[in-house]
C-alpha cells in the first residue's frame, strides 16, 4: 500500500507540474507533455456580489525529471519514486481577468503587481490522501512579494491516453499581506478568503 501511494504520488507530481504549466512547456523539462486544456480560476466574494478571475497563462521556471521516456512506455516510467525532481511555476498577475467591470485593475493594485509581476508556486513533495486519486501537494506559494507554505488538495482521473487534474486550495489574502480590495468610497468590501482551483487534461508525451 505504501509502495503504491508513492507511486501515485509520482504520477501526480508530473501531471501537477504539467497542468500548472497550463499552455507552456518548459525548455528544462527532459520529457515533452501534451497538454488538451488548463485552467486556473480564483473565486471569492464581497458584501455586494460573488467574483471570479482566471488565467491559462502559465509559465514554467523549473521543470527537472529524473527519466526521459517517450510515448506511452512514459507513464510505467513515472509510477517510479523520485520521477519528478523539482519544478517551480510562475503566472503573470496581470493575465488574471474577470468578467466584471472594474475589478481587475483593483485586483492588480492589492495583488501589488507593479512590484511583484508573478504569483509564484514551488513544489515540496506530495503525500497520499484517502480516496481514488486523491493526492495532496505541498508546496511554497508566493503572493504580492510573500511567500507561505500552502497545501493543494489534488484528484487525478486516467482515461485512455489522457490523465486530468484537478484541484483547489483556500487562501487568505491577509496571509500574503493583501489588504482585501474596496470600492465604492468604501460600501463594497471584500472577503479576505478565496478559492484556487485549476483544472488540466493531459495527454500521453508526444514521441
Amino acid at each position: 500500500m505504501i509502495r503504491h501511494a508513492l507511486r501515485t504520488a509520482s504520477v501526480f507530481a508530473v501531471g501537477l507540474a504539467a497542468s500548472l504549466a497550463a499552455v507552456t512547456a518548459a525548455p528544462q523539462a527532459r520529457a515533452p507533455l501534451g497538454i488538451n486544456t488548463g485552467r486556473i480560476t480564483i473565486n471569492g466574494t464581497s458584501n455586494i456580489h460573488e467574483y471570479t478571475a482566471s488565467t491559462t497563462t502559465v509559465r514554467v521556471t523549473r521543470a527537472q525529471m529524473a527519466t526521459s521516456v517517450p510515448g506511452p512506455a512514459f507513464w510505467d516510467a513515472i509510477l517510479k519514486p523520485g520521477a519528478l525532481e523539482a519544478f517551480e511555476i510562475a503566472i503573470p498577475a496581470t493575465t488574471l481577468h474577470s468578467p466584471k467591470d472594474g475589478l481587475d485593475k483593483n485586483m492588480y493594485k492589492a495583488l501589488k503587481t507593479d512590484e511583484h509581476a508573478d504569483i509564484t508556486f514551488r513544489l515540496v513533495r506530495v503525500e497520499p490522501r484517502a480516496g481514488a486519486g486523491a493526492l495532496r501537494a505541498i508546496g511554497v506559494l508566493k503572493i504580492a512579494g510573500v511567500e507561505r507554505e500552502v497545501p493543494l488538495d489534488i484528484t487525478t482521473e486516467r482515461k485512455d491516453a489522457t490523465l486530468t487534474v484537478r484541484g483547489e486550495v483556500q487562501l487568505l489574502m491577509t496571509d500574503f499581506g493583501i489588504a482585501p480590495p474596496k470600492a465604492m468610497l468604501g460600501m463594497l468590501k471584500t472577503d479576505p478568503k478565496v478559492k484556487v482551483t485549476f483544472e488540466t487534461v493531459l495527454a500521453v508525451p508526444l514521441t
